[in-house]
């Protein structure tokens, strides 16, 4: 035990006792952060038993009757979970790509501006949307393409074209969500990538300027290549929720319609509309003890993957 106490000394790692002596104060002030993290995230941790039980009201989480796999076993036989986790994981894809090159080429742009005061103005109403419900969001989607008194329907009878019924046609929609997704989180995830673009050194912009560097060279060889350290994290962390979707984005602007389930159906409204449906609350336990299962393994193995590649630029 001494052996091992003065090995651990010579590679210079301190016994607790010390630190919490030396930075009693500083963990005092992390308690509550971590007494938060306990109550919210580990102690419901515990409902997890609900995916394996024919939950009651009377029996509660920890006295209903135990069925096993049974909820698991009909969440396969209803038919559906293929289609929304394939549409779960398309739309995550999609948002993913198209989000980091909208956003980060948005910060580049916005950083590029020289008049200040436009930079500003153009700042502020690309992050207005991110304000916005997706009820609201929901409701003007709904006036620009309803069928008979849309806005969309309108500009197309001005041009003698036939309106077309945008509710009632599956294919439209992953357009339209990708975009509102892109039209509501664009300006939110610019101003991250614009501050990493702050943060950088800019001794080499001015080097490269001496050099005679044009600014589409300054952008090409210095501002995104320094950029890939918070790209990659971001990535990490939004691939880490591929089996989640944002719930308000499908159901506020898609509503009920089962004549669009089969291209806007996902883990999280399939989840939501079982719940209302059937009232089976062990069904719905195990639908989501099945996202978060595949939330970490992927997450797991795409860091796995990028820690082998570059250590430096692994989540963990």
């Amino acid at each position: 035990m001494k052996n091992m106490l003065k090995a651990n000394q010579k590679k210079g790692q301190v016994p607790f006792t010390k630190v919490l002596k030396r930075h009693w104060l500083l963990l005092v002030m992390l308690l509550p952060a971590v007494i938060y993290v306990v109550i919210f995230s580990y102690i419901p941790m515990t409902g997890i038993i609900m995916a394996f039980e024919k939950y009651t009201f009377k029996g509660g989480i920890y006295r209903s009757p135990w069925v096993g796999l049974n909820n698991f076993r009909a969440l396969m036989l209803s038919g559906k979970l293929w289609m929304v986790t394939r549409n779960t994981i398309l739309y995550n894809v999609a948002f993913i790509f198209l989000g980091i090159v909208f956003e980060v080429g948005s910060a580049i742009l916005l950083n590029e501006l020289g008049s200040k005061l436009f930079k500003k103005v153009a700042q502020s109403l690309m992050f207005l949307p991110y304000f916005i419900s997706w009820v609201v969001a929901g409701a003007i989607m709904y006036n620009i393409f309803n069928y008979e008194k849309g806005v969309f329907n309108h500009l197309l009878q001005l041009i003698h074209v036939a309106p077309l019924d945008v509710y009632n046609t599956p294919a439209a929609w992953p357009f339209i969500l990708i975009f509102l997704k892109l039209w509501k989180s664009v300006g939110y995830g610019s101003v991250i990538y614009l501050a990493a673009i702050t943060g950088l050194d800019q001794e080499m912009f001015e080097a490269a300027s001496i050099d005679g560097a044009s600014a589409w060279q300054k952008i090409r060889y210095l501002t995104i290549p320094s950029l890939v350290p918070t790209i990659m994290t971001m990535t990490l962390l939004a691939i880490g929720n591929i089996f989640r979707g944002d719930f308000g984005l499908f159901y506020q602007t898609v509503k009920s319609s089962a004549i669009l389930q089969p291209t806007t159906e996902i883990i999280d409204t399939y989840i939501f509309k079982l719940l209302i449906g059937t009232g089976d609350v062990g069904v719905s336990a195990a639908s989501g003890l099945y996202q978060s299962v595949f939330c970490f393994i992927t997450i797991t193995v795409v860091n796995g993957i990028v820690k082998k590649l570059n250590s430096d630029y692994a989540l963990f």
